[in-house]
């Protein structure tokens, strides 16, 4: 069991992608402190996919963000990935750290960084894994609670997907609400920036975010993103980013009152879902009977021809009903590999 406690003050966090250089960062943070932001972001090491690229100014920049807590009174937080990225920003008084993607996704990594924090007490946020790995996310934070981390949350910011989507990271909200209800009392914090890949964006997902119970929103802001040494297309404005707090929406928790009266809803969602359950049951029983003739006749259990057909006519008919394309193409290649598995269970007479 992960015990976790609150992160006070991490309902928006801000800032750029990068420490570029003092004044950037000195003038960012100037911005967001008259927006009454409470926590600084800013990346000092920069984990890139191919060298050459800015891999952020080190140590040096956890100066600037010293500066930033002394002249704004904000917090201020960074990523780290090994052991000396730890020490480092704990020598020099961060408030806050978290885990980025590509380090959630090397047990090996996060262990080390857990043996790093051994003995403290600051807050760590972790970033789901690059892949959608549930498994892989929460071990993340069972190796930060072993360690005797408390203060934990996460951050939900996409993960990478095959299919090709409008957005840069499919959100896959199913997994941070898995998430929660596997380590109960756990922040989510949605970082609408990497998820959205475009400014133009994050406004929209930000909204949903909160429209899914999001604790929190991590926001990347550059005071000018078309200069932005790292991921310049996801960077907001201050002025853009003013304008995306001004129109968000909060919900108030919902009092049994309020509920009463989507009952009648909600009793014929779950007699659907019921049938749904019985309708895939006798399907598997038919893709049983299909798995034995096969093997009978010596044919082979995959026949490509048939299901891209069949996959055809499923998409037609789902965007006839309005379904979205890329779900009816993702829930029958679940269901297909079912019936493979199926199919050669029954050969082999499991």
């Amino acid at each position: 069991m992960i015990a976790t406690e609150k992160i006070e003050n991490c309902s928006l966090i801000a800032g750029p992608c990068s420490a570029e250089s003092e004044a950037q960062v000195m003038e960012c943070a100037r911005s967001l402190a008259r927006m009454g932001v409470k926590v600084f972001r800013a990346g000092v090491w920069k984990p890139r996919t191919r060298p050459g690229n800015f891999e952020g100014a080190g140590v040096p920049a956890l100066e600037w963000l010293k500066e930033v807590k002394a002249e704004t009174g904000m917090a201020v937080t960074t990523e780290v990935a090994n052991a000396r990225h730890v020490e480092a920003a704990l020598r020099a008084g961060i408030d806050m750290l978290w885990i980025g993607a590509r380090t959630t996704t090397s047990p090996f990594a996060v262990q080390e960084v857990a043996d790093a924090l051994r003995g403290t007490d600051i807050p760590i946020l972790v970033k789901n894994p690059i892949n959608a790995e549930l498994e892989l996310w929460i071990g993340a934070f069972e190796r930060l609670s072993n360690a005797g981390i408390r203060r934990l949350a996460a951050i939900h910011r996409g993960f990478s997907s095959y299919y090709e989507r409008i957005y840069r990271y499919s959100p896959e909200w199913q997994i941070p609400i898995e998430l929660r209800r596997r380590i109960p009392g756990l922040q989510v914090i949605c970082d609408p920036s990497h998820m959205a890949g475009r400014s133009d964006l994050i406004p929209h997902l930000a909204q949903m975010a909160l429209d899914m119970k999001a604790d929190g929103l991590f926001i990347e802001v550059h005071p000018n993103p078309c200069e932005a040494l790292s991921d310049r297309n996801q960077q907001l404005t201050p002025a853009q980013f003013k304008s995306l707090t001004e129109g968000l929406v909060y919900h108030r928790e919902a009092a049994p009152s309020d509920t009463a009266n989507l009952e009648p809803y909600r009793s014929k969602v779950q007699d659907i879902d019921l049938k749904i359950i019985q309708d895939l049951a006798e399907r598997f029983r038919i893709t049983g009977g299909i798995g034995e003739y096969k093997n009978t006749h010596n044919l082979a259990i995959l026949q490509p021809d048939r299901y891209n057909a069949i996959s055809g006519i499923l998409a037609e008919k789902g965007k006839e009903l309005g379904l979205d394309e890329n779900f009816i193409q993702l829930l029958f290649e679940t269901i297909h590999a079912e019936s493979i598995k199926c199919q050669i269970n029954k050969k082999n007479n499991i």
